[in-house]
Protein backbone atom coordinates (compact mmCIF):
# COMPACT_ATOMS: atom_id res chain seq x y z
CA UNK A 1 0.00 0.00 0.00
CA UNK A 2 1.33 3.42 -0.95
CA UNK A 3 2.57 5.52 1.98
CA UNK A 4 1.77 9.07 0.93
CA UNK A 5 4.01 11.95 1.93
CA UNK A 6 3.45 15.63 2.63
CA UNK A 7 4.43 18.00 -0.16
CA UNK A 8 6.53 20.35 1.95
CA UNK A 9 4.33 22.15 4.44
CA UNK A 10 1.29 22.40 2.17
CA UNK A 11 -0.64 19.55 3.78
CA UNK A 12 -1.10 17.97 0.34
CA UNK A 13 -0.36 14.23 0.33
CA UNK A 14 1.48 12.78 -2.65
CA UNK A 15 2.94 9.41 -3.62
CA UNK A 16 6.70 8.81 -3.29
CA UNK A 17 6.77 8.02 -6.99
CA UNK A 18 5.58 10.82 -9.26
CA UNK A 19 4.68 9.99 -12.85
CA UNK A 20 6.67 12.17 -15.22
CA UNK A 21 5.23 12.46 -18.73
CA UNK A 22 8.09 13.86 -20.81
CA UNK A 23 8.17 10.67 -22.90
CA UNK A 24 4.52 10.86 -23.95
CA UNK A 25 4.05 12.45 -27.37
CA UNK A 26 6.29 12.90 -30.39
CA UNK A 27 9.44 13.01 -28.28
CA UNK A 28 8.92 9.48 -26.99
CA UNK A 29 5.68 7.51 -27.30
CA UNK A 30 3.49 9.08 -30.03
CA UNK A 31 0.62 6.62 -29.45
CA UNK A 32 -1.93 8.58 -27.39
CA UNK A 33 -4.04 5.56 -26.47
CA UNK A 34 -1.01 3.63 -25.26
CA UNK A 35 0.25 6.63 -23.28
CA UNK A 36 -3.18 7.03 -21.66
CA UNK A 37 -3.10 3.34 -20.65
CA UNK A 38 0.30 3.83 -19.02
CA UNK A 39 -0.88 6.88 -17.07
CA UNK A 40 -4.02 5.12 -15.88
CA UNK A 41 -2.04 2.03 -14.86
CA UNK A 42 0.17 4.28 -12.72
CA UNK A 43 -2.90 5.84 -11.10
CA UNK A 44 -4.43 2.43 -10.44
CA UNK A 45 -1.15 1.40 -8.77
CA UNK A 46 -1.48 4.22 -6.22
CA UNK A 47 0.48 7.04 -7.85
CA UNK A 48 -1.49 10.25 -7.35
CA UNK A 49 1.17 12.73 -8.49
CA UNK A 50 1.62 13.55 -12.20
CA UNK A 51 4.20 15.98 -13.58
CA UNK A 52 4.32 17.41 -17.09
CA UNK A 53 5.41 20.61 -18.87
CA UNK A 54 4.21 22.78 -21.71
CA UNK A 55 7.38 22.12 -23.76
CA UNK A 56 7.14 18.33 -23.64
CA UNK A 57 6.48 17.55 -27.30
CA UNK A 58 5.25 21.16 -27.73
CA UNK A 59 2.19 20.69 -25.53
CA UNK A 60 1.31 17.20 -26.74
CA UNK A 61 2.22 15.64 -23.40
CA UNK A 62 -0.20 17.94 -21.59
CA UNK A 63 -2.91 16.97 -24.08
CA UNK A 64 -2.30 13.27 -23.42
CA UNK A 65 -2.40 13.82 -19.66
CA UNK A 66 -5.71 15.66 -20.10
CA UNK A 67 -7.15 12.68 -21.96
CA UNK A 68 -5.95 10.28 -19.25
CA UNK A 69 -7.55 12.33 -16.46
CA UNK A 70 -10.88 12.71 -18.21
CA UNK A 71 -13.88 10.80 -16.98
CA UNK A 72 -13.65 11.66 -13.30
CA UNK A 73 -9.96 10.97 -12.60
CA UNK A 74 -8.84 14.58 -12.29
CA UNK A 75 -9.95 15.19 -8.70
CA UNK A 76 -7.82 12.35 -7.33
CA UNK A 77 -4.58 13.59 -8.92
CA UNK A 78 -2.11 16.21 -7.76
CA UNK A 79 -1.29 17.71 -11.16
CA UNK A 80 1.93 19.60 -11.82
CA UNK A 81 3.12 21.32 -14.97
CA UNK A 82 5.79 23.85 -15.90
CA UNK A 83 6.44 26.93 -18.04
CA UNK A 84 9.57 28.68 -19.33
CA UNK A 85 10.77 26.90 -22.48
CA UNK A 86 10.32 28.28 -25.98
CA UNK A 87 7.09 27.41 -27.81
CA UNK A 88 7.49 29.51 -30.92
CA UNK A 89 9.68 31.85 -32.94
CA UNK A 90 8.33 34.94 -31.17
CA UNK A 91 10.92 35.92 -28.52
CA UNK A 92 8.06 36.47 -26.07
CA UNK A 93 6.69 32.94 -26.46
CA UNK A 94 8.96 31.76 -23.67
CA UNK A 95 10.47 32.79 -20.37
CA UNK A 96 9.37 33.88 -16.92
CA UNK A 97 7.70 37.24 -17.66
CA UNK A 98 4.21 38.15 -16.50
CA UNK A 99 3.20 38.53 -20.13
CA UNK A 100 4.09 34.94 -20.99
CA UNK A 101 2.94 33.33 -17.72
CA UNK A 102 -0.57 34.82 -17.91
CA UNK A 103 -0.90 33.70 -21.52
CA UNK A 104 0.66 30.27 -21.20
CA UNK A 105 -1.25 29.13 -18.12
CA UNK A 106 -4.43 29.40 -20.17
CA UNK A 107 -2.91 27.19 -22.87
CA UNK A 108 -1.85 24.59 -20.30
CA UNK A 109 -5.29 24.60 -18.67
CA UNK A 110 -6.91 24.06 -22.06
CA UNK A 111 -4.56 21.24 -23.06
CA UNK A 112 -4.92 19.55 -19.67
CA UNK A 113 -8.71 19.87 -19.75
CA UNK A 114 -8.87 21.24 -16.22
CA UNK A 115 -9.86 24.41 -14.40
CA UNK A 116 -6.84 24.41 -12.09
CA UNK A 117 -3.23 23.29 -11.82
CA UNK A 118 -2.09 22.05 -8.42
CA UNK A 119 1.61 22.89 -8.80
CA UNK A 120 2.73 25.40 -11.45
CA UNK A 121 6.51 25.37 -11.74
CA UNK A 122 9.12 27.73 -13.18
CA UNK A 123 10.96 25.24 -15.41
CA UNK A 124 14.30 27.07 -15.28
CA UNK A 125 15.63 30.32 -13.78
CA UNK A 126 15.93 33.38 -15.98
CA UNK A 127 18.44 35.87 -14.55
CA UNK A 128 17.41 38.80 -16.74
CA UNK A 129 13.80 38.61 -15.48
CA UNK A 130 13.12 40.00 -12.00
CA UNK A 131 12.01 37.04 -9.89
CA UNK A 132 9.49 39.36 -8.23
CA UNK A 133 7.88 39.83 -11.66
CA UNK A 134 7.50 36.06 -11.95
CA UNK A 135 6.22 35.55 -8.41
CA UNK A 136 3.83 38.49 -8.76
CA UNK A 137 2.18 36.91 -11.79
CA UNK A 138 2.03 33.50 -10.13
CA UNK A 139 0.57 35.02 -6.96
CA UNK A 140 -2.24 36.55 -9.03
CA UNK A 141 -2.95 33.13 -10.56
CA UNK A 142 -3.16 31.55 -7.09
CA UNK A 143 -5.62 34.22 -5.99
CA UNK A 144 -7.65 33.69 -9.16
CA UNK A 145 -7.87 29.98 -8.38
CA UNK A 146 -6.14 28.89 -11.58
CA UNK A 147 -3.17 27.41 -9.73
CA UNK A 148 -2.88 26.17 -6.16
CA UNK A 149 0.87 26.29 -5.46
CA UNK A 150 4.11 27.58 -6.96
CA UNK A 151 7.23 25.52 -7.62
CA UNK A 152 10.64 25.89 -9.24
CA UNK A 153 12.89 23.50 -11.13
CA UNK A 154 16.69 23.27 -11.16
CA UNK A 155 17.23 26.49 -9.20
CA UNK A 156 20.49 27.31 -7.47
CA UNK A 157 20.35 27.47 -3.65
CA UNK A 158 20.71 31.26 -3.70
CA UNK A 159 17.74 31.57 -6.05
CA UNK A 160 15.66 29.31 -3.82
CA UNK A 161 16.44 31.57 -0.85
CA UNK A 162 15.75 34.69 -2.93
CA UNK A 163 12.28 33.35 -3.71
CA UNK A 164 11.52 32.92 -0.03
CA UNK A 165 12.82 36.43 0.71
CA UNK A 166 10.69 38.00 -2.01
CA UNK A 167 7.57 36.23 -0.79
CA UNK A 168 8.11 37.44 2.78
CA UNK A 169 9.10 41.03 2.01
CA UNK A 170 6.77 41.74 -0.90
CA UNK A 171 3.67 39.81 0.04
CA UNK A 172 3.89 37.15 -2.67
CA UNK A 173 2.79 33.54 -2.52
CA UNK A 174 5.85 31.53 -1.61
CA UNK A 175 7.47 28.74 -3.56
CA UNK A 176 6.57 25.43 -1.90
CA UNK A 177 8.54 22.92 -3.99
CA UNK A 178 11.78 22.54 -5.95
CA UNK A 179 12.41 20.02 -8.73
CA UNK A 180 16.15 19.25 -9.09
CA UNK A 181 18.07 16.43 -10.81
CA UNK A 182 19.07 13.71 -8.36
CA UNK A 183 20.33 10.16 -8.74
CA UNK A 184 23.00 7.74 -7.61
CA UNK A 185 25.27 9.27 -10.27
CA UNK A 186 24.31 12.91 -9.71
CA UNK A 187 24.42 13.75 -5.99
CA UNK A 188 25.49 17.38 -6.25
CA UNK A 189 22.28 18.74 -4.72
CA UNK A 190 23.15 17.07 -1.42
CA UNK A 191 25.63 19.89 -0.79
CA UNK A 192 23.21 22.82 -0.60
CA UNK A 193 19.93 22.40 -2.49
CA UNK A 194 18.50 19.66 -0.27
CA UNK A 195 19.58 21.29 3.03
CA UNK A 196 18.10 24.62 1.87
CA UNK A 197 14.86 22.89 0.88
CA UNK A 198 14.67 21.31 4.34
CA UNK A 199 15.37 24.62 6.05
CA UNK A 200 12.50 26.35 4.25
CA UNK A 201 10.10 23.42 4.31
CA UNK A 202 10.00 22.88 0.56
CA UNK A 203 8.88 19.67 -1.06
CA UNK A 204 11.43 18.15 -3.44
CA UNK A 205 10.55 16.34 -6.67
CA UNK A 206 13.70 14.64 -7.94
CA UNK A 207 13.92 14.34 -11.70
CA UNK A 208 16.04 11.84 -13.64
CA UNK A 209 16.41 9.37 -10.74
CA UNK A 210 17.61 6.77 -13.27
CA UNK A 211 20.24 9.21 -14.56
CA UNK A 212 18.80 9.42 -18.05
CA UNK A 213 18.79 5.63 -18.40
CA UNK A 214 22.29 4.98 -17.04
CA UNK A 215 20.68 3.22 -14.05
CA UNK A 216 18.14 1.22 -16.03
CA UNK A 217 20.39 -1.85 -15.97
CA UNK A 218 21.07 -1.62 -19.68
CA UNK A 219 24.49 0.01 -19.32
CA UNK A 220 26.95 -2.68 -18.26
CA UNK A 221 30.67 -3.05 -18.86
CA UNK A 222 31.46 -5.36 -21.74
CA UNK A 223 27.94 -5.14 -23.14
CA UNK A 224 26.98 -3.43 -26.36
CA UNK A 225 25.90 0.14 -25.71
CA UNK A 226 22.10 0.31 -26.01
CA UNK A 227 20.44 2.59 -28.56
CA UNK A 228 17.80 5.05 -27.48
CA UNK A 229 16.15 8.19 -28.77
CA UNK A 230 17.66 10.10 -25.85
CA UNK A 231 21.16 8.91 -26.71
CA UNK A 232 20.58 9.91 -30.33
CA UNK A 233 19.54 13.42 -29.28
CA UNK A 234 22.27 13.88 -26.66
CA UNK A 235 25.17 11.82 -27.95
CA UNK A 236 27.77 13.59 -25.81
CA UNK A 237 26.00 12.45 -22.62
CA UNK A 238 26.23 8.78 -23.63
CA UNK A 239 29.60 8.59 -25.39
CA UNK A 240 31.49 6.14 -23.17
CA UNK A 241 34.81 7.36 -24.57
CA UNK A 242 34.30 10.54 -22.56
CA UNK A 243 36.13 10.34 -19.19
CA UNK A 244 33.04 11.53 -17.32
CA UNK A 245 30.84 8.93 -19.00
CA UNK A 246 33.46 6.22 -18.47
CA UNK A 247 33.29 7.03 -14.75
CA UNK A 248 29.51 6.74 -14.89
CA UNK A 249 29.77 3.36 -16.57
CA UNK A 250 32.17 2.13 -13.87
CA UNK A 251 29.82 3.37 -11.15
CA UNK A 252 26.74 1.89 -12.85
CA UNK A 253 28.51 -1.48 -13.03
CA UNK A 254 29.47 -1.37 -9.34
CA UNK A 255 25.94 -0.29 -8.35
CA UNK A 256 24.39 -3.06 -10.45
CA UNK A 257 26.54 -5.61 -8.65
CA UNK A 258 25.55 -4.13 -5.30
CA UNK A 259 21.87 -4.31 -6.26
CA UNK A 260 22.24 -7.97 -7.21
CA UNK A 261 23.86 -8.74 -3.86
CA UNK A 262 20.99 -6.96 -2.09
CA UNK A 263 18.40 -8.95 -4.02
CA UNK A 264 17.19 -5.91 -5.95
CA UNK A 265 17.15 -4.68 -9.51
CA UNK A 266 19.31 -1.67 -10.25
CA UNK A 267 16.13 0.32 -10.92
CA UNK A 268 14.81 -0.52 -7.46
CA UNK A 269 18.11 0.43 -5.87
CA UNK A 270 18.23 3.73 -7.76
CA UNK A 271 14.68 4.80 -6.94
CA UNK A 272 14.84 3.63 -3.32
CA UNK A 273 18.04 5.61 -2.84
CA UNK A 274 16.48 8.86 -4.07
CA UNK A 275 13.36 8.65 -1.92
CA UNK A 276 15.44 7.58 1.10
CA UNK A 277 16.78 11.12 1.52
CA UNK A 278 14.69 12.91 4.17
CA UNK A 279 14.44 16.05 2.04
CA UNK A 280 13.00 14.27 -1.00
CA UNK A 281 9.23 14.04 -1.34
CA UNK A 282 8.97 12.11 -4.60
CA UNK A 283 11.11 10.64 -7.36
CA UNK A 284 9.83 11.41 -10.85
CA UNK A 285 9.75 8.31 -13.02
CA UNK A 286 9.48 8.83 -16.78
CA UNK A 287 8.42 5.63 -18.55
CA UNK A 288 7.88 5.46 -22.31
CA UNK A 289 6.34 1.98 -22.29
CA UNK A 290 4.15 -0.05 -19.96
CA UNK A 291 7.00 -2.49 -19.33
CA UNK A 292 9.21 0.38 -18.18
CA UNK A 293 6.49 1.54 -15.80
CA UNK A 294 6.02 -1.96 -14.38
CA UNK A 295 9.75 -2.24 -13.70
CA UNK A 296 9.56 0.87 -11.51
CA UNK A 297 6.30 0.36 -9.65
CA UNK A 298 6.80 -0.86 -6.10
CA UNK A 299 10.25 0.68 -5.68
CA UNK A 300 8.76 3.01 -3.08
CA UNK A 301 8.27 0.04 -0.75
CA UNK A 302 11.99 -0.84 -0.81
CA UNK A 303 14.06 0.26 2.18
CA UNK A 304 17.84 0.20 1.88
CA UNK A 305 19.93 -0.98 4.81
CA UNK A 306 22.61 1.20 6.31
CA UNK A 307 25.21 -1.19 4.95
CA UNK A 308 23.92 -0.77 1.39
CA UNK A 309 23.77 3.01 1.80
CA UNK A 310 27.34 3.05 3.14
CA UNK A 311 28.52 1.03 0.16
CA UNK A 312 26.75 3.42 -2.21
CA UNK A 313 28.64 6.30 -0.59
CA UNK A 314 31.92 4.57 -1.38
CA UNK A 315 30.99 4.11 -5.04
CA UNK A 316 29.72 7.67 -5.52
CA UNK A 317 30.66 9.98 -2.63
CA UNK A 318 27.95 12.26 -1.20
CA UNK A 319 27.58 15.58 -3.01
CA UNK A 320 29.29 14.32 -6.16
CA UNK A 321 28.14 14.66 -9.78
CA UNK A 322 30.14 12.24 -11.90
CA UNK A 323 29.35 14.37 -14.95
CA UNK A 324 29.05 18.15 -14.99
CA UNK A 325 26.30 17.81 -17.61
CA UNK A 326 24.02 16.17 -15.05
CA UNK A 327 23.56 19.37 -13.04
CA UNK A 328 20.59 20.18 -15.28
CA UNK A 329 21.33 23.90 -15.53
CA UNK A 330 24.51 25.89 -15.83
CA UNK A 331 24.12 29.59 -14.92
CA UNK A 332 25.04 32.27 -17.47
CA UNK A 333 27.79 33.43 -15.10
CA UNK A 334 29.65 30.30 -16.21
CA UNK A 335 28.49 29.93 -19.81
CA UNK A 336 28.79 33.59 -20.92
CA UNK A 337 32.42 34.85 -20.97
CA UNK A 338 31.23 38.49 -21.08
CA UNK A 339 29.81 38.06 -17.58
CA UNK A 340 33.31 37.30 -16.25
CA UNK A 341 35.28 39.98 -18.08
CA UNK A 342 35.35 43.75 -17.74
CA UNK A 343 34.70 45.94 -20.77
CA UNK A 344 37.94 47.24 -22.27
Amino acid sequence: MTQYRSLGRTGVKVSPLCLGTMMFGARGNPDHEDSVRIIRRALDAGINFVDTADVYSAGESETIVGKALAGGRRDGVVLATKFHGSLGEDPNERGNSRRWIIREVENSLRRLGTDWIDLYQVHRPEPDTDFDETLGALTDLVRQGKIRYIGTSTFEPSAIVEGQWIAERRGRERVVAEQPPYSLLARGIEREVLPVAQRYGLGVLAWSPLAGGWLSGRYRKGAEQPRSSRADRQAERFDIVSPENAAKLDAAEALAQLAEEAGLTLIQLALAFVIEHPAVTSAIIGPRTLDQLESQLGADSVRLSRDVLDRIDKIVPPGTNLSSRDAGHVPPSLTEPDQRRRDR
